[in-house]
């Protein structure tokens, strides 16, 4: 194989590339890595790509992340995350549209990640060492811009705003404007830069850091890139300084918001659609044993137009630029219709087949062939799968219940859509990253993977396959955060539901007994109780006392009497069985409510409870389970308190405990206990 002539052997060495196989039988598989699609530079590349994809029987997987959009670094963790779904080793090759991925830590993981798969791997506008590398020459055309405006304008005061630090287009262009500066006796003024992050808020903060500068005005503004100039010259005109005639403004780029803003900018024009061309040659070259170049240095061109006032390029036909700004404006608008249709639509869900069946309404207008709905095993973490779970309040929100980097081991699939029909897909393992997706009947396809996250936490991922929606939307990334978010929100509403379940439970159930408490008592019987009053029905209120609870917890221990417990609150749970209401009042002492009830019903009552205690004391327990019970029967007034007829009925459970000659008969003793004294 042969290397760009300007690498040294030593050079060559290092940067080994894997090993030249032969062309498989099967259809390549190459997987494109990249961030920010809907932006010109990515696309130019991606056409390219595909092009060249769609001539050469060639299967593109494209991961895309959407990252560096805010100052969140949790939200560009959970779009990046989808690169380590990419399985390399199952790819004949890979394409790395480098600079587009802003967080340092995920990028060198995807890069060793590719070096352990040894296929080989074409990275653009960045040399990695043993990878294929497509880069333009930076240097070279920023310095012939720099250039323009010293020679050709006379201009020595030349200002400058740059991209962000770690990225290697952006420290080749400032250096090129150093180097042009010193090359013609200008020194370089670091108060005359701007340090900013390619963004388009860059350009109208850049240029008020200019006018409160003490350095005399610029005439002229050389900047990194298209959209930080643009909303430069905006920032200035509507401060009322004229482009060009006050100040001349250059970009890099020349995409089309530069060649048809106004003024047109004046802009390095770089052949992006041939970039992205020759990156999938250059797989398919080495799987053919091809030999070519590891490095290929792109030129690029200065195009001089209305902000610098030199106009050497033609300005876009008036028809032409009519026609294709109705198409962009119709797009957007069909666009903004659909994202807000379904994000209106997604946001009444509040259950998983609500959220589903509302998305499977919009999948048809994304205009794609398959789409997938993928989710984590894991996506639910924080909703507890048992309800009795202890502890669950503690840890619902802990960082170790959801995922934060992969997405697991098994992948549920909800929601699938393939030639206009909505299928049944099974569970499947997450290095298949999509089931059949390397299946030799395939055709050729274009498949899209992007992230469904919240913040850093990772829920899944959608795949889309032959649509432009990806990249020729704006708002195709509105519309997956819309999916996301709702997605969240109906995971939130159903922690929300068992969470209030739970803590509706804690309130209304004794923990131990596991029936009724106090409150859960007053509640059941609230409406019962209201209505006896106003049928004028009678209402039975029995009141139980276990008889020697101190002395089981005093001689066996407080699990022997919490099993004590638990077994009396068992039996007034299996002989309430005709409608009863029961409940631990406190303690050792339980009720028992009913309503439109008899003596004859109460009596029977009584008798199941007595017969339960008989057969439980027939197991082998070392004390006898006993209880003293007493009820009262009345129809109750509207001034009647259910507590006042609780009253009652405890003070006949104590007349029938004193008539007792013991409250508790032991098992292998030889004295009765001693009993309580009465409260």
């Amino acid at each position: 194989m042969s290397y760009c002539k300007r690498e040294t052997t030593s050079e060559r060495i290092c940067r080994k590339l894997p090993a030249v196989i032969s062309m498989p039988e099967k259809r390549p598989h190459i997987a494109v890595i990249v961030s920010t699609i809907d932006e010109e530079y990515q696309r130019g590349i991606l056409d390219g790509i595909r092009q060249y994809a769609f001539a050469n029987d060639i299967t593109l997987e494209h991961f895309v992340a959407f990252g560096n959009i805010g100052s969140d670094t949790r939200h560009d963790t959970g779009e990046y995350n989808i690169f380590s779904l990419a399985n390399f080793s199952r790819f004949d090759g890979i394409i790395l549209v480098i600079n587009t991925i802003q967080m340092s830590d995920r990028l060198e993981q995807v890069l060793e990640r590719v070096r352990e798969a040894g296929i080989p791997a074409v990275c653009i506008d960045k040399d990695v060492p043993g990878m294929y590398t497509i880069c333009v020459d930076n240097e070279k055309a920023m310095r012939a811009m720099v250039e323009h405006f010293i020679v050709h304008h006379g201009f020595t005061r030349i200002n400058y705003i740059s991209g962000p630090a770690d990225n290697d287009d952006s420290r080749q262009r400032l250096k090129s404007y150093k180097d042009a500066l010193t090359m013609h006796g200008i020194p370089v003024e670091e108060e005359r830069i701007y340090h900013g992050h390619f963004m388009s808020k860059d350009g109208p903060e850049a240029v008020e850091q200019f006018i409160h500068s003490s350095l005399p005005f610029p005439q002229a503004i050389v900047c990194a890139n298209d959209n930080m100039a643009i909303t430069a010259v905006s920032a200035l005109m509507r401060r009322g300084v004229q482009v060009p005639e006050e100040v001349a403004v250059s970009g890099f780029d020349y995409v089309d918001n530069a060649r048809n803003y106004s003024p047109s900018l004046t802009s390095v024009e770089r052949p992006l659609v041939r970039v992205g061309q020759l990156a999938c040659q250059k797989i398919l070259f080495h799987l053919r044993g091809i030999e070519q170049e590891r490095s290929v240095i792109m030129e690029t061109k200065c195009c001089f137009s209305e902000s610098c006032g030199c106009c050497e390029v033609p300005l876009t036909n008036t028809d032409e630029f009519k026609r294709r700004n109705f198409q962009v404006i119709d797009s957007f608008t069909n666009d903004a219709s659909l994202a807000n249709r379904l994000s209106s639509s997604l946001a009444e869900c509040d259950t998983l087949s609500d959220f589903v069946s509302n998305l499977e309404r919009f999948v048809p207008e994304f205009g794609c062939k398959e789409f997938y709905l993928c989710l984590c095993e894991t996506w639910r973490n924080g909703i507890m799968a048992d309800e009795a779970e202890e502890n669950y309040l503690m840890h619902i929100l802990s960082p170790q219940q959801f995922i934060t980097d992969g997405y697991g081991e098994t992948i549920l699939v909800p929601l699938a859509w393939k030639n206009g029909m909505f299928l049944h897909l099974d569970p499947f393992e997450a290095k298949e990253m999509l089931p059949g997706l390397f299946d030799a009947q395939n055709d050729r396809g274009n498949y899209y993977f992007v992230p469904l996250h919240f913040r850093e936490r990772c829920m899944g991922y959608c795949v889309l396959r032959d649509t432009n929606f990806p990249t020729e939307s704006k708002l195709f990334h509105n519309c997956i955060m819309a999916i996301a978010n709702s997605l969240e929100s109906v995971r939130k509403i159903i922690c929300l539901d068992r969470v209030t379940r739970k803590l509706n439970r804690l309130y209304t159930v004794d923990s131990l007994a596991e029936i009724n408490n106090r409150n859960g008592f007053r509640i059941s019987t609230q409406h019962l109780f209201t209505w006896c009053i106003n049928a004028q029905k009678p209402v039975m209120l029995m009141f139980l006392d276990m008889d020697g609870l101190k002395y089981i917890n005093d001689t066996y221990g407080h699990k022997a009497g919490d099993a004590a417990i638990t077994e009396m609150a068992d039996i007034l749970t299996s002989s309430c069985s005709d409608g009863e209401v029961c409940c631990r009042f406190g303690g050792d002492e339980f009720i028992v409510f009913a309503a439109d009830y008899t003596e004859e019903r109460a009596k029977a009552l009584s008798d199941r409870i007595n017969t339960k205690l008989a057969a439980a004391n027939r197991k082998e327990l070392p004390y006898t389970l006993a209880a003293s019970l007493g009820y009262y029967i009345t129809v109750p007034q509207r001034d009647t308190n259910l507590f006042q007829l609780v009253t009652v009925a405890d003070n006949i459970m104590y007349a029938e405990k004193k008539r007792k000659k013991m409250s508790r008969y032991l098992k292998h003793t030889g004295k009765p206990p001693e009993i309580p004294p009465q409260q």
